[in-house]
């Protein structure tokens, strides 16, 4: 049975392309809901599904490190595509099985190893939109918001993902009224039901996330029902038949080369999809850097840290949504909904302790200061790194007794002289 790869125990296995923490951190990019295929199986290993193939990312200060397994049906070079049947087995009715249609990775096309790894890298860098500088955006904002730049310089490494549409689309889908964790539960249960395997690492299943075929078939809303998606599955279903029926395909990719608000319009005609969840989609999968979705959090924290007018309102109206997406947009500009993402990100509660602890910058000023003053003449100074990291400086018992007894000798000197 495979493991899951770890960089320190194979180093011969991973790839790496330059890639610094403050442009990109893992842990909060593939953790603050976004995407809900990514989980930690070791410390600072995240291992997902992307693009069809699995991974597993790790990162040191100025480098980013991938793996990428051999999945059942292909190899990790290349393939291409061809569409197979399975079988799925609904909750309630054991002997009834459900057959729809999924993508399945087939017969390996023959590329050299160099093209396959180019390939992986260019899709790393698609993914995390590598070519957009988040230092640039981060002064930028920082100079226009004070209250921004506190939070940034926090939590830098914050980024959007570019994730497949139809992905997107479904997993953002199943996050209404529900928490990240259940939602990532629900979208593994959901590429389990409809997905190709991909391969088994540690017990642990991997599957393609589905194509919008098998989420479209008839039988699907009653078999995510027996797992548990309840009035979602029903939305699933139909947005899929929908999209498929009135526009083919192609279409949710199509929408990335249409203005922001046509997008959002478009994709609100689906069962299921409101105003946040239209912008979600847009942020995430196509291109609209100035979609900024509006949540209770994103509510909260416009009249909290923003001093929105809070009028009374006791839920967010579609008038009230334009207005506070407007008011970020006025503030941040075009890319918006990127900033967004990072105040989103420092509001919820696994990232509390960031919050708390000591700035890197500020630890690095105390050391700083430290070899500074240690490098005074007579000036004897010994650090002490607290467990929450601050740094304490305090003189030595040797300088606080000389310091002490000083005053005392000199007065004896004094007396002797007198009485002379």
């Amino acid at each position: 049975m495979a493991k899951h790869a770890v960089l320190s125990s194979d180093t011969h296995l991973w790839r790496s392309m330059t890639c610094p923490k403050s442009e990109l951190r893992l842990d909060l990019t593939l953790a603050c809901g976004q995407s809900f295929r990514w989980r930690e199986t070791a410390e600072h290993h995240w291992t997902g599904v992307m693009g069809g193939r699995v991974w597993t990312l790790t990162q040191t200060d100025d480098t980013l490190w991938y793996h990428v397994y051999t999945t059942e049906g292909r190899q990790t070079c290349g393939s291409r595509k061809r569409t197979a049947a399975v079988s799925l087995q609904e909750e309630k009715s054991p002997t009834k099985k459900v057959k729809a249609e999924v993508e399945m990775e087939e017969e390996p096309v023959a590329v050299t190893s160099a093209q396959g790894h180019e390939e992986e890298e260019e899709m790393l860098r698609d993914y995390f939109q590598l070519g957009v500088n988040m230092g640039d955006l981060r002064r930028q904002w920082g100079s226009a918001d004070t209250h921004f730049k506190q939070i940034a310089d926090i939590f830098t490494g914050v980024r959007m993902l570019r994730q497949d549409p139809t992905e997107c689309l479904f997993s953002i889908i199943c996050t209404t009224n529900n928490q990240i964790s259940r939602v990532q539960d629900m979208v593994e249960s959901l590429c389990q039901a409809l997905g190709a395997p991909l391969c088994h690492l540690e017990q642990t299943p991997y599957h393609d996330f589905p194509s919008l075929t098998a989420l479209a078939d008839s039988n699907v809303e009653a078999c995510l029902r027996g797992r548990s998606f309840g009035y979602r599955a029903r939305y699933l279903q139909k947005s899929a038949k929908q999209i498929l029926e009135t526009h083919g395909p192609q279409w949710l990719e199509d929408l990335r080369h249409v203005p922001y608000l046509e997008a959002h319009d478009a994709l609100r005609t689906l069962p299921g999809v409101g105003s946040k969840v239209a912008d979600c989609v847009c942020l995430m999968s196509l291109d609209k850097t100035d979609a900024v979705p509006i949540d209770t959090h994103m509510w909260q924290i416009a009249k909290r840290d923003y001093k929105y007018p809070d009028n009374g309102q006791k839920s967010i109206t579609d008038k009230l949504y334009r207005h506070i997406g407007d008011f970020f947009r006025n503030k941040w500009g075009p890319y918006a909904g990127w900033a967004q993402s990072v105040l989103f990100c420092a509001d919820l509660k696994k990232f509390k302790k960031l919050k708390e602890a000591p700035h890197p910058l500020q630890l690095k000023k105390d050391k700083d200061a430290f070899k500074e003053e240690k490098s005074t003449p007579g000036n004897k100074t010994k650090i002490k790194v607290e467990k929450n990291g601050s740094v304490k400086h305090t003189k030595t018992k040797s300088d606080c007794s000389k310091t002490a007894t000083m005053p005392v000798k000199n007065e004896k000197l004094n007396l002797v002289r007198r009485a002379s």
